[in-house]
């Protein structure tokens, strides 16, 4: 049995890996859950799932959740000290990252530190600390394991050398290891995510400068959190989701492409130098991923899953995405090009104006104009490396102090009313 404790455990990824705990009785057994300010959630996730110790990050919220937790032999802890403390046990297999945004950098620092494989879903971590967590990664032995479907059907595609097939297995008998063979990198010619595009890719007559809150968050495929959500709707999920896979697979950022795949089943390729592709296939359905990570390298049956069916799909498209209609993935590569902590900074700005755009203080095309003015302005004041803790501190709080600033005039009809 597994014990995981789970970071950001009442968000949509946190959600549905409990769905996937209850699916599989007897592999996994829950230490610990941690949320921000859902107390009520997060305290019936402990009892339902019998968990002893909960952290609420948010002070209000721990409060909350001690009276709501009272006699029901729950413990709570508050603040990001605790869910730091939470994730380093002693007693943890894995640690599943939930969390949304940099506030689960530290969290992950320290389980990582404590030895703690992670099942990742945090996207924003690895695009502004990316060379950090993996150096602490290799020098503590731990697998970072992701969830996000993209990089999941990458890393399926990628472990085409790791097990033998029966075929050839014969050859080499059961008491010999496995051939060594090259890094799987070398044979790599790029990787290709797939995006469905979220609510505007097949829309060219929207003015974005108009588009409200309840149309970005109408997307099409997959049920979200409201961050990532609109992050699909302008395209910065993709952004961010080629400097994750440059560090998840060590591959240079010019060897990451993106194509619009509306129909959400081819969930990544991988080309190979050989001109051959491989790609994961399955029903969008966020439980697939988040149990591989989970139980990787197992793939235990799960009833509770959908099954694809290719034939009642009929047909699969594909085509490139218009970087002049959704400038953030011009800007992601933009930012890997400058390194150092631009990552971090457009990260940081990404996460200020998307909580601008969803409080009704921004319009919709506001936001990259945001991240492309964070990273103009902050030239020449960022750190230079992204090599420490303190240099990801400070490229993120200087994008932060930015975008305190009244980001730009907001038209009439955009402002609140309330």
């Amino acid at each position: 049995m597994k014990r995981i404790v789970i970071l950001g455990s009442t968000g949509s990824i946190g959600e549905n890996a409990l769905r996937v705990v209850a699916a599989l009785p007897g592999r996994f057994e829950v230490a610990g859950l941690a949320a921000n300010v859902n107390a009520v959630r997060l305290v019936e996730q402990a009892a339902a799932h019998r968990v002893g110790r909960i952290v609420a990050v948010d002070g209000a919220a721990a409060k909350e959740a001690q009276r709501l937790a009272f006699g029901k032999g729950i413990a709570v802890g508050t603040g990001m000290e605790a869910a730091c403390e939470l994730a380093a046990r002693p007693d943890v297999d894995m640690v599943v990252c939930a969390m949304v945004g940099m506030a689960a950098l530290q969290p992950v620092l320290s389980a990582i530190r404590a030895g703690h494989d992670i099942a990742f879903a945090t996207k924003e971590v690895l695009v502004a600390a990316g060379e950090l967590v993996c150096r602490e990664c290799e020098a503590h032995g731990v697998a970072l394991l992701p969830i996000d479907s993209e990089h999941s059907a990458l890393f399926q595609s990628l472990q085409d050398t790791r097990r033998l097939p029966w075929c050839v297995r014969t050859k080499y008998g059961t008491q010999n290891p496995e051939p060594r063979t090259q890094n799987i990198e070398e044979a790599i010619r790029r990787l290709v995510l797939t995006a469905s595009g979220g609510p505007f890719a097949n829309r060219p007559e929207v003015d974005f400068a108009k588009v409200t809150v309840e149309e970005a968050l109408n997307h099409p495929r997959w049920k979200m959190g409201a961050k990532v959500t609109i992050d699909s709707a302008t395209m910065m999920n993709k952004g961010l989701e080629i400097l994750e896979a440059r560090w998840l697979f060590n591959v240079p950022v010019n060897q990451i492409d993106v194509l619009l795949h509306p129909e959400s089943i081819v969930h990544s390729l991988v080309e190979f130098k050989d001109a051959t592709m491989v790609s994961q296939l399955g029903v969008p359905d966020m439980r697939l991923a988040i149990q591989y990570a989970m139980t990787w390298p197992e793939r235990p049956e799960n009833a509770t899953l959908p099954r694809l069916d290719l034939a009642k799909i009929g047909s699969l498209t594909f085509r490139e995405p218009d970087e002049t209609r959704f400038p953030c993935l011009r800007l992601a590569r933009h930012a890997a090009e400058l390194g150092g902590t631009a990552p971090a900074v457009m990260n940081a700005a990404n996460e200020v104006a998307v909580a601008a755009f969803l409080d009704r203080r921004l319009p919709f095309d506001g936001i990259w104009r945001a991240i492309e003015t964070a990273l103009e302005q902050s030239a020449g004041r960022r750190p230079a490396t992204a090599s420490t803790l303190a240099d990801i501190a400070a490229a993120d709080a200087l994008a932060r102090l930015m975008q305190a600033q009244p980001l730009q005039a907001v038209p009439r009809y955009f402002l609140r009313t309330d």
